[in-house]
């Protein structure tokens, strides 16, 4: 016996346009053209199981992506563009303790010359570093393996 009908997901022309857009781009993230195309099988009128079967992913998937953008149906285009609708909610958990200001702090003092800082050494080492940026008062508290994290993290981001 079949289940109950799930909501119609309806769009605009814009956003259809956006989500096709999302769909082709290559410099799109996969899990962002994923989540497209499921929209885009939903709007063609297919259940959740039909959806599931053709993109490949689990039913609970489906189910919340349509449950999700139902919830922003309403919102208009110039609020709420298509790949905000279709970003993650925000997770749970503790909140950053170390601003991005900061992060920017660290990665300034990572570029000077340790011994402008009166430090004997000829380049950083994450303990010195972390010392010194306790030293600053850049923040209160630091290990010297998350100060290395965090100059990992932002130098890679930028290559």
């Amino acid at each position: 016996m079949p289940g109950p009908k799930p909501p119609s997901v309806e769009v605009s022309v814009e956003e259809r346009a956006e989500l096709e857009r999302l769909v082709r781009r290559h410099t799109t993230g996969q899990q962002l053209a994923e989540r497209a195309r499921i929209v885009m099988l939903m709007v063609d009128g297919l259940n959740n199981s039909a959806v599931a079967r053709v993109a490949e992913v689990h039913i609970d998937t489906v189910r919340k992506w349509r449950t999700r953008w139902c919830r922003v149906r309403e919102v208009p285009l110039t609020d709420l563009s298509v790949r905000a609708r279709l970003a993650d909610a925000p997770r749970s958990g503790t909140p950053a303790r170390i601003t991005s200001e900061q992060v920017c702090r660290i990665m300034a003092l990572a570029c000077e010359v340790p011994r402008a800082s009166g430090r004997p050494i000829s380049q950083w080492s994450s303990t010195e570093l972390a010392a010194e940026i306790r030293r600053r008062g850049i923040v209160e508290t630091i290990s010297s393996r998350h100060a290395a994290r965090l100059l990992k993290r932002g130098i890679s981001s930028r290559i």
